[in-house]
């Protein structure tokens, strides 16, 4: 086992699929010289050339045009967008082609790309460098849409989204970056979780909180805090946005009675609504109180020196767990 930080994980997968299949080839903003604004590409054009790492313009959609391209002939590419706000001038490309391509030819076309976003808030970053647009992919058939919350998972789900055929969009906590895990860097990822499956970070018996990327450390900071009132929340990492592992969900719920969404994208039509309504339609006979989210606002992304307010933390996590179990609101002490 390694203890690496989540970027070293990346980069250690990234190093392990370079090695493993010639048709791997990286492409985007910075990545090869520089080694990538967060380092996640550090060293690997110098190991393995400036033709599978390769350095583009600042032109996101012709990052993911040239992937197409590659992904046609054969290639597995795996793109870097360089800050989360900067996808949307690839936005038509991966919506309109990418996810498409395989129904629309009748499963001729495969398209075993991989689309690594960094995204979310809480590093200080100027505009357009902090936004959460998970949701506007999950929203789109034809896509997966992952995000790790842990080094091992960072590593080995970043090996299984480039071992498959079909375009996978992989969300990375930047503000997870520098946390440090164990990683089993010779596993057989046949054997690993599947990339598709959430996994139960605690478990607990009162309430359900369900998180994903950023947040999971957060969920579990506040499961821990409310342990010691007496309250026992069990954490799920979703692990996988597209498709969701709703049967892990749908357990847990069914033994707890509640349910809590936190994330930090935004609360409308966001990812929390859609888990809230399918755990409804399938546990509503379990539920002893509505499913409760925790979100980012309805607003574009605050200033840096704002971002705090906008984020989800402990304390309204705790709050929406009061909320579920109908205790006093944590913050004015009022019934909700």
């Amino acid at each position: 086992m390694s203890n690496l930080t989540l970027t070293q994980a990346i980069n250690a997968g990234l190093r392990r699929a370079l090695e493993d299949d010639p048709k791997v080839v990286l492409l985007g903003e910075d990545i090869g010289t520089l080694g990538g604004v967060f380092r996640v590409t550090d060293g690997l054009m110098k190991d393995f050339g400036s033709h599978r790492v390769i350095d583009t313009p600042l032109a996101e959609s012709a990052i993911i045009g040239t992937a197409v391209g590659l992904a046609y002939r054969g290639f597995r590419p795996v793109c870097e967008i360089q800050f989360d706000g900067f996808i949307y001038p690839g936005f038509d490309q991966i919506v309109s082609q990418v996810a498409k391509l395989h129904a629309r030819t009748q499963g001729m076309v495969r398209m075993p790309m991989t689309i690594r976003v960094p995204f979310g808030g809480g590093i200080g970053s100027p505009e357009h460098h902090s936004e959460s647009p998970e949701a506007y992919f999950v929203h789109t058939s034809g896509l997966r849409v992952i995000s790790p919350s842990n080094p091992q998972d960072a590593y080995t789900m970043l090996r299984q989204a480039i071992a498959s055929d079909d375009p996978v969009l992989y969300f990375e906590p930047k503000r997870r970056y520098h946390v440090k895990g164990e990683v089993d860097l010779e596993g057989d990822l046949t054997a690993a979780p599947a990339m598709g499956s959430a996994r139960i970070v605690e478990a607990g018996t009162d309430v359900t909180l369900v998180s994903y990327g950023p947040l999971v450390k957060t969920a579990v900071d506040a499961a821990r805090a409310a342990a010691g009132e007496g309250i026992s929340i069990e954490v799920i990492d979703l692990r996988s946005l597209s498709p969701v592992d709703y049967a892990t969900v749908q357990e847990s719920v069914q033994r707890t009675g509640r349910l809590v969404i936190t994330h930090e994208a935004a609360r409308t039509l966001g990812i929390g609504a859609e888990l809230a309504a399918s755990i409804t339609e399938r546990c509503f006979n379990y539920l002893e109180s509505a499913p409760v989210r925790v979100t980012g606002f309805d607003i574009p992304y605050p200033p840096s020196k704002l971002e705090k307010h906008h984020l989800p933390d402990l304390d309204r996590i705790l709050d929406g767990v009061d909320r579920a179990l109908g205790r006093p609101n944590s913050h004015t002490g009022l019934e909700y």
